[in-house]
Formats: structure tokens, sequence, C-alpha cells
């Protein structure tokens, strides 16, 4: 879900004193202390008057410049996950099913890094706007099939009964402006976790909007190319 421009850029060392970060016990929620009120939001926390996309699990609020994917899992149909073009960069949202009373990033974001260094990547932890997150870069090949690596944010909310994991790429990496504005629609995507009981960790249903129903999803599956991107038991990682 990366750009190609990205794939050129250098492998980021893990940092020693940042990876040793405090996060807290491994089921301890993990999420910015204003969630409630800034995002990202519940779907009892949202504003209904706002115009939101109607994703199933998930609603998103238009805006100018973002486009809309669909990615689905290949055979199946099933949409898997949200990918969010906007500002030079690409977004792509998950949503899982999470125990009313604990969290489940500290230990989904663990699997995720030991994914990474499995395929021979970097990780990074570090304290963002949402909590603890990882910078990651794993082994890619430019377009000129020269070695390279794909640079990505994992940022992951644990709300009321769900977590809303986040994968970031491109221009918001590095840019301010950029990172501020993906940071902002991250913040505005809103969590239907709805009250039908679901096991921990699975992928909370998506759906096609109806406005689009009768063209089928808007994109393919897009290539695994980033750890965490498939849905799955352990919410992506395993």
């Amino acid at each position: 879900m990366t750009d190609d421009k990205d794939d050129a850029l250098e492998v980021v060392a893990a940092d020693e004193e940042t990876t040793e970060l405090a996060t807290g016990p491994d089921d301890s929620k993990s999420a910015p202390e204003d969630r409630a009120t800034e995002g990202p939001f519940d779907a009892e926390e949202a504003n209904p008057a706002r115009p939101y996309v109607d994703l199933g699990g998930i609603k998103i609020l238009p805006r100018e410049g973002l486009h809309l994917r669909l990615e689905v899992e290949e055979g199946t149909n099933r949409v898997v996950a949200i990918g969010l073009d906007y500002a030079g960069s690409t977004l792509q949202v998950q949503a899982f099913a999470a125990p009313r009373t604990t969290g489940l990033w500290h230990e989904i974001r663990e699997q995720i890094e030991d994914q990474i260094l499995k395929q021979g990547g970097t990780s990074t932890l570090q304290n963002g706007p949402f909590g603890p997150e990882l910078l990651a870069a794993v082994p890619a090949t430019a377009p000129d099939g020269t070695p390279a690596a794909r640079r990505a944010r994992f940022v992951g909310v644990d709300g009321p009964r769900w977590l809303l994991r986040g994968v970031i790429a491109g221009k918001a990496i590095e840019d301010a402006a950029a990172k501020a504005a993906v940071e902002d629609l991250f913040r505005s995507v809103v969590v239907v976790r709805g009250g039908n009981p679901m096991p921990p960790r699975d992928l909370i249903p998506l759906t096609i909007p109806q406005t689009a129903a009768g063209q089928g999803p808007a994109a393919a599956q897009a290539p695994n190319a980033t750890p965490g991107a498939q849905p799955g038991g352990a919410a992506g990682a395993s």
C-alpha cells in the first residue's frame, strides 16, 4: 500500500533507547485520553449529523482529496480492510472485536513487530499521538529492481469493545503537514462494533456502501506488501 517512491527509502535502524519505552501491561487499554471527544470514535460517540460513508463496521468522514478503496479477500470477496489515499499518503484501517474491560493493542503490536523482524525488517517503538506505535521498514524491491525498504507506521487505539488499527505509509512518514492530515483522518474514523457477540480479535464485518453495491468492490485486494495487512486470529499480525 506504499507508493513506489517510498520503496527506495533506506532502512530505519531500531533505536535501543526508544524500544525500551514503558507501554503498560499487555492487556491494558491503549488510547489517547481525549479519544471519546476527539476520536477515533465509537458509534455512540459520533455526531449523527455528519455525512459519514457507512461501510458497516467502520464509517469514514468524506473530505476533499480523499480517495477510498475497499480491499477484498481473494476467493471470498469479503471486504477485509479500507484503504484511504490522502495527502500523498495511504492509511489502511481495520477494526477488530475486543474484550469489554481489556485492550489488545499492546499484545498485537508486539506480534506485528515479531513478524516484521522475521521478514528481515526493522522496527522502532515510539510514542505517538495515539500512544505506542511502530515505525517499521521491511525489505522490498525498487522499480529498477534494486533492493530497497518499505516504511510504514503501525498505530492502534483500543476503544469500547474494539481495536482500530491503522497502517500509514507514503508522504506522512516524513512530511509534517501530511502526517498531521493523516492523523486527523484516523481520528475521524468511527467504529461500529454492534451488539452481537464476537470472539476477541475477529474482524468487525465491513460492507460495500449502497451507492457502490451495484458496481462491485471498489478495489481488489492489495498485495501483502506491509506486515499486518491481513486480518485473522492475531488481528492481522499472524
